[in-house]
């Protein structure tokens, strides 16, 4: 089983590294996963952030992935990638996800399979602030309220930055086992109990727009 995380510049941290440890994890009770964080021309990717890392393969190097896993990042990266004159990550997406077993987006990198047309007839979620963006996807069934992910055939959108960790504990059960997945929720003590409780506001605007 080969989970890949495709990353770009200015990606969100915490997209990318929260899962990776996560999915990580599974091999302490299911050997035989291996994650890959992907870039099309590998190398060392710094996040929106400022944290430099670095990535295990290029493109052309990976081999079929069993699950896909985008994700967010900064704005102008992402008008980048959708609408910029190289359609190479699209690209990489479509042609990956023709037989990858889950395709998957936390925050705002369900943008990023919108515009690939990989969300056509699904149900899907975002970050809270570009869900007017995942809505210009007429295709697209947009999850009402603010799931943390929402899971649609063989689709799993998540919400923003840190809902990614609630969706990688989601995907790890669909791979695997419910079993495996509460023994990681218990390794990484994934627990949250916050100590402020606040309110997600109504996004009006696209902020790709701007």
């Amino acid at each position: 089983m080969i989970i890949g995380i495709p990353v770009y510049e200015n990606v969100d941290l915490l997209d990318v590294t929260g899962p990776y440890e996560m999915f990580n994890w599974v091999n302490q009770y299911a050997p035989g996963h291996d994650v890959q964080i992907i870039a099309e021309h590998g190398g060392e990717v710094t996040s929106r952030d400022g944290l430099t890392f670095r990535t295990q393969k290029r493109f052309k190097d990976v081999t079929q992935l069993d699950v896909i896993w985008v994700p967010g990042g900064d704005p102008d990266a992402l008008k980048q990638l959708m609408y910029g004159p190289s359609r190479t990550y699209l690209d990489f997406l479509v042609q990956q996800s023709a037989k990858a077993r889950i395709v998957a987006s936390v925050c705002e990198g369900a943008l990023l399979l919108a515009a690939a047309g990989l969300l056509n007839g699904y149900e899907a979620t975002t970050h809270w602030a570009f869900i007017p963006c995942l809505k210009q996807f007429p295709e697209i069934k947009v999850a009402a309220g603010h799931p943390r992910f929402v899971h649609s055939g063989n689709r799993l959108t998540g919400g923003g930055i840190s809902s990614g960790l609630d969706e990688a504990l989601k995907l790890i059960e669909l791979i695997t086992t419910t079993e495996v997945a509460q023994k990681v929720q218990q390794v990484t003590q994934y627990f949250p109990c916050p100590p402020v409780h606040g309110t997600i506001p109504a996004a009006t605007a696209c902020p790709l727009d701007s």
